[in-house]
């Protein structure tokens, strides 16, 4: 079966995971994406995180379905090699993740692009965006977390404000990028508009836009939300310590299944209670009601609670780790995780491609290659160099 994206060339001159994760996403749909690394050590996320035999994980998941050539962009030589291979592979996105002025400062700005290749789309990821007062910062998933308010919700009442122990920011960029280019893809192929265009990710927004529920109350009612651990605008929602050391999460987010949950933890007479009767009520009694359920929960196993309350139609769920997610029936069920052979390291293991697409579905066709693995084959085959000018450019280090 075809892929839904299969004639679109990506070139991928993001650095570490905003930017690339942009291409990973067009790539799981049949996109050609052409990754282009430092030759001095590759894309900075190579060295990032934890390894195996020499090998980054972190390159493994994020340059998936890619092909990998080195190219020196700071180098003249180096900046004409993009510049041929977008015009020779006729590139339909182009995606990069520098600071903000990098590219102009290597005579690779938009107006250079776009004279090259007209239809091009240029995805354009940084921390604060390509204009503004900080568009110079150093910018990072990090410090987005820290400014977009996400932060400053998250954790325990009395505790710090907490960041995510994953590349959250730089995910939900990542994913504004990609609907980026497929809407300039669509203007400009079935809406006849012909050319690309620019598109300005920031990381900060991104998030900031996920939290947008945020502002609004802000807005309307000078409401400043501050943090309170697992709590939310409803209740019980909450997890809650079992009797063998692990937790489960409920969400009674609904009045239904809340009086479900008082009839499974056998206190059926809570639902007329004057304290639990509504959701609002719940809120200002949130303290009692979680001493409630947890007696109950901490009583009982992981299993056994679980099991009682789906039995009951509670929302409730087991708070899984990776060990739990990488054995679990449903998730096998629907071949959420790929196993892909891999040159490197044998077989891996890596999230399948979302959202499915019932015609038409994504696929991990090949975990990240080696950097620069493919340069010969691309310079050779589609820029038509012959050896000695590649052999020469490799000596010189522009690839």
């Amino acid at each position: 079966m075809s892929l839904p994206l299969e004639g679109i060339t990506v070139v991928d001159c993001g650095q570490v995971i905003a930017g690339p994760t942009v291409a990973a996403l067009l790539g799981d749909f049949g996109a050609e994406v052409i990754k282009v690394e430092d030759p001095r050590g590759g894309d900075q996320l190579r060295q990032f995180g934890r390894e195996r035999d020499g090998v980054s994980l972190h390159s493994k998941l994020i340059s998936r379905n890619k092909k990998s050539i080195t190219v020196n962009l700071r180098d003249e030589r180096g900046q004409a090699l993009l510049c041929r291979l977008i015009a020779a592979v006729e590139a339909d996105v182009l995606v990069e993740s520098f600071r903000p002025g990098t590219l102009e400062r290597w005579n690779l700005g938009s107006d250079r692009l776009k004279a090259i290749r007209p239809e091009l789309v240029l995805v354009r990821v940084s921390g604060f965006g390509q204009t503004g007062p900080y568009r110079n910062r150093p910018g990072f998933g990090t410090l987005a977390e820290a400014m977009s308010g996400f932060a400053h919700v998250t954790g325990e009442a009395n505790g710090p404000p907490t960041l995510p122990p994953f590349a959250l920011a730089d995910h939900v960029a990542a994913l504004y990028g990609a609907l980026g280019a497929l809407v300039s893809l669509y203007l400009r192929d079935a809406c006849g508009r012909g050319e690309g265009q620019e598109i300005d990710v920031s990381l900060l927004e991104s998030l900031f836009s996920a939290l947008g529920i945020y502002l609004v109350e802000y807005d309307q009612l000078g409401i400043v939300p501050q943090r309170q651990g697992n709590r939310t605008a409803s209740a019980p929602r909450n997890t809650y310590p079992t009797a063998d050391g692990r937790w489960i999460a409920v969400a009674g987010s609904t009045q239904s299944i809340t009086a479900r949950l008082f009839r499974a933890i056998g206190r059926p007479e809570l639902e007329h209670d004057p304290r639990f009767r509504s959701n609002r009520d719940r809120l200002q009694n949130v303290e009692e009601l979680d001493r409630i359920v947890t007696e109950w929960v901490s009583a009982r196993s992981q299993r056994e609670a679980i099991e009682t309350l789906l039995a009951a139609d509670v929302a409730a769920a087991p708070v899984m780790d990776v060990r739990d997610l990488a054995t679990d029936p449903h998730l096998a069920a629907r071949e959420a995780i790929a196993i892909v052979a891999d040159e490197q390291l044998g077989t891996i293991r890596l999230p399948n491609v979302q959202p499915r697409l019932a015609e038409t579905p994504g696929a991990v066709r090949h975990a990240g290659p080696a950097a620069g693995a493919h340069t010969t084959e691309i310079l050779r085959e589609r820029l038509g160099l012959n050896a000695a000018e590649i052999e020469h450019l490799q000596e010189q280090e522009v690839v």
